[in-house]
């Protein structure tokens, strides 16, 4: 049998223990004690409870998030192990509506200095997560950002040399073509492959627009070159790209979860004050 009394204006929830066939109370606070918390004092009490669960009087679970207030209000079940206990709340006496409003007041005010009094230490343990969780993100990125960097180093080095060969290639086309005019040929005969040099350059540019879908601009080419390289030698050197954006990604959001956590409306300190901290 489970028995709920009123002492002190908190609910003394008794029932027997299965393994040692004793009765227990178990005083709880309806505004703070959820069901599951119940249920697990009474499971850390009897080691030989294998399941603990409470039902509502229509066969439905009632979940453990439910405060004991709510569970109190109607009667319920009881279900230790194998065995279902019916219960039945004693009804409380009614409060008169000014009654009533001092209790919500007096609830709010609790809450209020609850709120005050562990918002600091919420604060404080949030920022140690935060910074531990920074110093995980940073060191697994360290060994990504130095084979990023030989990488990029590669990459740049391979499209400068690139740009530096095109040059040279422009160069020594204006050279021949120069040599073919005024030493070899005239410019009567030069002047067709002149033409078709130019013609053919800009069938160049515009298969490179259908390929790429992009203008031929010089610092948009160079980016694109680039980039390639850089795929081609993080495959070869097995540097996986997206792992070490979404590592970036994580330190950025930390980043800003902690510059949030360190506002002075949050922490409620003076601009100042936050500026020496950081």
């Amino acid at each position: 049998e489970v028995t709920i009394n009123y002492r002190h204006g908190l609910p003394v929830i008794t029932l027997t223990l299965p393994t040692r066939s004793e009765r227990c109370r178990f005083t709880v606070k309806p505004m703070v004690t959820t069901v599951g918390a119940f249920l697990q004092d009474v499971r850390r009490e009897d080691k030989g409870i294998e399941k603990a669960e409470v039902f509502a009087t229509d066969g439905s679970k009632v979940s453990d998030a439910t405060l004991m207030e709510v569970l109190l209000m109607n009667d319920f079940k009881l279900v230790i192990n194998k065995t279902a206990y019916s219960v039945s709340p004693p009804v409380k006496d009614k409060l008169s509506s000014e009654h009533a409003t001092e209790m919500e007041d007096i609830k709010s005010l609790v809450h209020r200095l609850f709120v005050a009094l562990h918002l600091e230490n919420h604060q404080i343990r949030k920022e140690r997560e935060l910074l531990q969780k920074l110093d995980h993100l940073k060191e697994e990125l360290l060994p990504l950002e130095q084979m990023k960097a030989r990488i990029t180093d590669s990459a740049d080095a391979k499209t400068s040399r690139l740009l530096w060969v095109g040059l040279a290639l422009m160069s020594t086309q204006g050279g021949a073509l120069a040599w073919l005019t005024w030493w070899v040929y005239s410019w009567d005969i030069m002047e067709p492959v002149t033409y078709f040099i130019t013609y053919g350059s800009a069938m160049a540019f515009y298969a490179y627009f259908v390929l790429t879908k992009q203008d031929y601009i010089y610092p948009d080419a160079k980016d694109r070159q680039f980039l390639h390289y850089f795929h081609r030698k993080s495959k070869t050197q097995h540097f996986n790209v997206e792992r070490y954006n979404k590592l970036k990604d994580d330190l950025a959001e930390a980043e800003e979860s902690l510059r949030r956590l360190r506002q002075p409306l949050h922490l409620r300190l003076p601009i100042q004050e936050i500026s020496d901290k950081d």
